[in-house]
């Protein structure tokens, strides 16, 4: 957050600010392969975590983001239970860091769409997630109607034979989300990428 004007007059977070934008930053340190599972990765940066928020808040930041990313693979069994719970727990654990220092968490729970699975599947994968997120967030303590969530629309994989149509995927992204997402979370954010 120390970059600078292109004639280096100025912090690029303050001109930010003074134009009204918030602003935000990515707090989590990439994903990493977790033992125990079958190539599954998790998130990581809880460690000096609330020492980088102060310093995030202090420059100026008001919002940060964590990714938990999730994979299906019926075959082989992914999402693991192992994942969806550490993972859970690792958005959980940030959004509480990030509130006791200020800044608004935004829980990005993102069940990929790679892979060949119908719809069907993405919803029930994602209900999964989302359910376990929602339950550690409670248990942590997190203040729900201070936080944002990011999540996946419901979709066929890339590579599924039959891919669903807008309508359902509009469709299935709404139950899913009215089926798990407690009313207390003020926004929901889509990712960009779908």
């Amino acid at each position: 957050m120390s970059h600078k004007t292109k004639d280096g007059s100025k912090r690029l977070a303050d001109l930010l600010l003074e134009k009204g934008i918030v602003i935000g930053i990515k707090v989590d340190a990439g994903l990493k392969p977790v033992p125990g599972t079958n190539g599954e990765v998790a998130c990581t940066g809880l460690d000096g975590l609330a020492e980088r928020c102060q310093k995030y808040y202090a420059a100026g930041a008001r919002f940060a983001k964590w990714r938990a990313a999730y994979s299906i693979d019926v075959a082989t069994g992914k999402p693991s239970e192992l994942i969806v719970k550490e993972q859970a727990w690792g958005l959980a654990r940030y959004a509480a860091i990030c509130q006791a220092n200020g800044l608004c968490p935004v829980v990005e729970p993102e069940v990929m769409m790679d892979g060949t699975h119908d719809i069907e599947t993405c919803a029930r994968v994602s209900e999964h997630v989302y359910s376990a997120v929602v339950q550690a967030l409670h248990a942590n303590g997190v203040f729900l109607e201070g936080a944002l969530l990011k999540p996946n629309m419901i979709t066929s994989g890339q590579a599924a034979e039959k891919q669903a149509s807008a309508h359902e995927i509009a469709s299935y992204t709404v139950r899913t989300l009215k089926r798990t997402i407690p009313s207390a979370i003020p926004g929901i954010c889509f990712l960009l990428g779908g």
